[in-house]
């Protein structure tokens, strides 16, 4: 079976899982967070992360929500590909050595995180969509606009002045 706990033999079955790894996801986002925070030196930056991370506690309130809406009891199964990404985070903010690269290096690490959570988030509605849960879909919609909003957001602070600060 690999790395998936049962079998997955219907789609609601892959919304159950999906779900189950963008739940794990985001908690491990959240624990994440707090270290790009920390290390952060631009203050818009830093106030950016500080936003996206109470809205990624918001979001793992909203999994719950979709889990029990859909009967399902809330938990997660290990996202082999955010714990990768987050790993990289981790390596690459700790070798950066000039803060402006650190700042360029953290956006850089965050909007892999969003990219992720965009695909996760676009298959879950289109899943919810499919399988006639509309109810669903739209809650997961808010979280899907929120990550497109924050992979904006950090487009520009990178755009704007981070990227042109490290080169």
């Amino acid at each position: 079976m690999g790395l998936f706990s049962k079998s997955i033999k219907t789609l609601d079955d892959l919304f159950v899982h999906t779900l189950q790894d963008i739940y794990y996801a985001e908690q491990q986002i959240a624990k994440s967070l707090p270290t790009m925070i920390s290390k952060a030196t631009d203050p818009q930056l830093r106030q950016g992360l500080e936003v996206h991370l109470r809205e990624t506690e918001g979001q793992i309130q909203r999994l719950e929500q979709v889990f029990e809406m859909h009967g399902q009891p809330a938990k997660g199964t290990t996202c082999a590909a955010m714990d990768g990404i987050l790993e990289e985070a981790k390596d690459i903010l700790g070798v950066a050595n000039d803060n402006d690269v650190l700042d360029a290096a953290i956006i850089s690490s965050a909007q892999a995180v969003e990219h992720y959570e965009i695909t996760r988030y676009g298959t879950l509605v289109a899943f919810a969509k499919q399988l006639g849960r509309q109810d669903c879909a739209a809650v997961l919609q808010k979280t899907l606009d929120e990550e497109y909003a924050t992979d904006r957001k950090l487009s520009s602070i990178a755009e704007s002045k981070v990227n042109r600060a490290a080169a």
